[in-house]
């Protein structure tokens, strides 16, 4: 099954964080925090303008972005977990430096 935002909306993957703290303890699920950084997989065509066009979005497919804690709607597709945002929830895109 494939998903195709409407409007100014953008399907984001969650990038899980290792699990594991640096000197070398497990988590457990119920202590992680939840993700905030994730890779767009599906972009809306972007919201109208008031003369009826499409504004496109700064985002992209492939792009690695940080969303607020909260942000968006949790959905599951094919056994996986995918977040629903707009665009306005997206904090930054991560760049390689």
């Amino acid at each position: 099954m494939k998903l195709r935002p409407l409007s100014d909306r953008i399907v984001v993957k969650p990038i899980e964080r290792e699990a594991k703290t640096a000197s070398g303890i497990i988590l457990p699920e119920s202590a992680r925090e939840k993700p905030q950084e994730g890779e767009v997989i599906a972009v809306g065509p972007g919201a109208r303008n008031d003369k009826g066009e499409f504004m496109p979005l700064d985002i992209r497919i492939g792009d690695i972005v940080l969303y607020a804690k909260y942000a968006g709607t949790e959905v599951k597709l094919d056994e996986e977990k995918l977040l629903i945002l707009r665009e306005s929830d997206i904090l930054a895109v991560v760049e390689e430096a």
